[in-house]
């Protein structure tokens, strides 16, 4: 694949799912009523997500992406997010991350309902576990276990979720108690992921996991530094829109006779464009109109 696509990491997006067991856990934390966190949710994902279907589709069959382009079925069947588990192929190769999201949501969603989030560390236990045995039994066994359970409860990735609900609980010790449990479900998440992964992902958990940790409670400045906050606005977008359109966007130059260097840039310009033109004009004012909505049929009832 040309250049354009090392803005694709794999532990940029292990990063991620650090960050949004945070966000996640806190919003579930602080939520009274089980539809405002339905509409949150729904209202930040699915609009700008359906407006990056419609463009990657559009523009990736306009310039061609050898090898990359599905049908119209399959693109209408992207729509639900979960299509991974159906086999439905990705309109664009990021799209896998947001199944896994949704997966955790419901997970995290179904705990909340019970009134179990104080035992949350029970689950993530369980998680952390489930995804040792299923290792152990292929490495020592040459067992394969179900790999749609394995798929369903999200066992490669809960270390990193794991992680973020750990340090949204260490940094608001006050309200979630003791820094007992939220420590040692780190340390087995991070043990899991060097028995499972590398030495290299477990180092990396406790850097992301840190990072989180002191940008979460105000000691990374920079943050606040306008070009990054603009970045920050536009950010779904971004990730939705970048690799397909920014692949496509190279090889077009590239047959122009444009140089490597050049279509990186002029790939991540228009990325860049348009993530602003879908915040501003998809993601913005549906999240507002959707949650103007809710709030004001669900007012009187309350």
């Amino acid at each position: 694949m040309p250049a354009y696509s090392f803005l694709h990491g794999h532990y940029g997006v292990n990063l991620f799912f650090v960050i949004s067991g945070f966000v996640i856990f806190m919003t579930l934390d602080k939520t009274l009523h089980p539809m405002d966190f339905v509409v949150s949710r729904f209202s930040r994902l699915f609009p700008a997500y359906w407006a990056a279907i419609f463009l990657t589709f559009a523009v990736c069959h306009i310039l061609g992406l050898p090898g990359k382009l599905v049908g119209l079925g399959s693109a209408v069947a992207n729509m639900i997010m979960i299509h991974g588990l159906f086999r439905v192929p990705h309109v664009d190769g990021v799209y896998w991350t947001l199944e896994v999201e949704l997966l955790f949501y419901f997970a995290m969603f179904a705990l909340y309902r019970l009134g179990a989030l104080n035992k949350v560390h029970l689950l993530l236990f369980g998680l952390l576990l489930g995804r040792l045995v299923y290792f152990l039994a292929e490495q020592w066994y040459a067992v394969s276990l179900p790999w749609l359970l394995y798929r369903i409860l999200i066992l490669q990735y809960i270390p990193w979720f794991a992680l973020g609900i750990a340090v949204y609980q260490v940094s608001n010790r006050q309200r979630c108690g003791s820094w007992r449990w939220p420590l040692a479900t780190s340390i087995l998440a991070v043990g899991v992921l060097f028995v499972c992964e590398s030495n290299q992902a477990a180092f990396l958990a406790v850097v992301f996991a840190s990072s989180v940790y002191f940008a979460a409670n105000g000691y990374v400045p920079i943050l606040k530094f306008s070009p990054l906050v603009w970045l920050g606005t536009i950010s779904y977008p971004l990730y939705l829109l970048h690799e397909n359109i920014g692949w496509a966007v190279q090889l077009k130059m590239l047959s122009f006779g444009a140089s490597m260097d050049i279509t990186v840039v002029g790939a991540l310009l228009v990325s860049l464009v348009l993530s602003t033109v879908v915040a501003k004009l998809v993601e913005k004012p549906a999240m507002r109109w959707i949650r103007d909505s809710y709030r004001r049929r669900d007012s009187p009832a309350r």
